[in-house]
């Protein structure tokens, strides 16, 4: 088969397990009993990159794939406002024909911060948006949500003020440990470096560290 039956395949058996006499499981699920799913199965794509194991990668990239399609096979259920995985496609292949002027409409660039750039003004002015806040998920983990959110300050040339110095002395409250973290990101921010990807890095030396000293 081609890649694009095994795609097709794929909505089909979805199909299948939502319809009457399907799986009664997959029959219950609504977008939101699903969520954690989808986080999960991420978050399990993420370890398989940092192993390196191709085989992990691509079973755990099918999962996360799962999630898309039935999402949208769900969606098609809607009664007044239903979409499909076909309009799911079209709507993000549109976007990123829209979004790399350079590519399909002649656009000249320098380099990739051109391309960036791009990308920041066309979205701006496809969403409407005149806040740098605009658009942002403020629900996700406080980490990345504070990378974001000095990005798009960055970006929408906003100058906000973070703590310079990190106190880690002493008793420590909320509101210190907060200040110490936002601290360390800004640092993280200022120098071009992932402060997640940097921080995994070491959560990773730990997991190590414990399993050496659980293995004595």
């Amino acid at each position: 088969m081609t890649q694009g039956s095994q795609l097709q395949r794929l909505v089909e058996v979805m199909n299948q397990l939502r319809s009457p006499g399907g799986c009664p499981w997959d029959a219950e699920q609504t977008h939101e009993s699903l969520l954690k799913y989808l986080l999960e199965e991420s978050y399990e794509f993420v370890d398989a990159v940092a192993s390196g194991d191709r085989m992990d990668m691509r079973e755990e990239l099918g999962d996360v794939l799962l999630q898309v399609y039935f999402h949208a096979r769900i969606a098609e259920e809607h009664p007044t406002d239903p979409f499909s995985i076909e309009d799911v496609a079209q709507g993000i292949a549109d976007k990123l024909i829209r979004r790399h002027p350079h590519v399909f409409a002649g656009l000249e660039v320098k380099d990739s911060e051109d391309v960036l750039k791009n990308w920041e003004e066309i979205k701006k002015q496809e969403k409407g948006r005149t806040s740098a806040l605009d658009g942002i998920a403020m629900a996700q983990p406080a980490l990345p949500l504070i990378e974001k959110l000095l990005y798009r300050a960055e970006k929408y040339d906003v100058v906000v003020e973070t703590p310079s110095t990190v106190n880690i002395v002493g008793q420590a409250d909320e509101s210190s440990v907060g200040q110490a973290l936002l601290a360390v990101i800004a640092w993280a921010h200022a120098n071009g470096i992932d402060a997640e990807a940097a921080l995994r890095v070491e959560a990773l030396k730990l997991s190590e560290q414990v399993r050496t000293i659980e293995a004595r």
